[in-house]
């Protein structure tokens, strides 16, 4: 065999899928250290509230692609949850390929992000049809206010009117969004309580446990301490009505 076949007797390689739709876009996942802990406590809180549902899908900064063989078509939205998909592992969002547009996306809104939330990146999830839109600024500095949230009627985003305390209730997800301790926190009206952490919740199971162990030892406690008392007053009694009888 000469060096020209030689030279074009090469196997076909596929390209790796990976390469077209990476997972990663070299930006960071938040803006700074509090976006970084609020966000990773709200993905933790929300995976926790759905943890008995394992239809739902829960993820943060994973890059979303919405158009098939076109891997500019992307968006990586803070916070993502979408209903019937199951909560594998994934490296990234393919819309095509998981029959469907993620339900319900939120954006941690920054200096350099904020204009962008409200306008480019609006119009795609308006575009793409993702049912409830909300927006959190942590320093309170850049949005109209700290916690926005927009509803899809008609292929267009309407704002969500707040609640009496100013929370912003997503329907998609049952949950109501507030500013509480000017923090992020989520409740939900239909369990009346407030979404914590699966570490918060053990947490809080200790607590409630060691409560109760310690209400426990003062009922014993106060419990042997009147026994104590009537025995005394018990003795003193027979004492008496021995004396009386000499």
């Amino acid at each position: 065999m000469d060096t020209d076949t030689k030279r074009f007797n090469i196997p076909y390689a596929p390209t790796d899928p990976a390469d077209l739709y990476p997972d990663t876009d070299g930006e960071p996942m938040a803006a700074s250290d509090l976006h970084l802990e609020i966000l990773i406590w709200l993905l933790q809180a929300l995976k926790a509230h759905f943890a008995p549902r394992p239809d739902v899908y829960v993820s943060g900064d994973i890059l979303t692609y919405y158009t098939e063989g076109n891997p500019r078509a992307v968006i990586a939205p803070d916070v993502l949850v979408s209903f019937g998909i199951g909560r594998k592992p994934r490296h990234t969002y393919k819309v095509w390929e998981e029959g469907k547009v993620p339900d319900f996306v939120m954006e941690f809104s920054s200096k350099t992000t904020y204009q962008n939330d409200l306008t480019d990146k609006m119009d795609i999830y308006a575009t793409l049809g993702i049912p409830n839109y909300l927006l959190y600024d942590a320093e309170a500095l850049y949005l109209p206010s700290p916690l926005i949230g927009f509803r899809l009627v008609d292929n267009d985003y309407v704002p969500i009117r707040p609640d009496v305390d100013g929370g912003i209730h997503s329907d998609v997800l049952g949950l109501d969004f507030h500013i509480r301790d000017r923090r992020l926190a989520v409740y939900d009206p239909v369990r009346q309580q407030w979404l914590q952490t699966l570490a918060e919740q053990q947490a809080a199971r200790a607590e409630t446990a060691e409560a109760r162990a310690e209400q426990e030892t003062i009922t014993r406690q106060k419990a042997e301490e009147e026994v104590k008392r009537l025995r005394e007053q018990l003795a003193r009694s027979q004492a008496h009505t021995s004396s009386e009888k000499k």
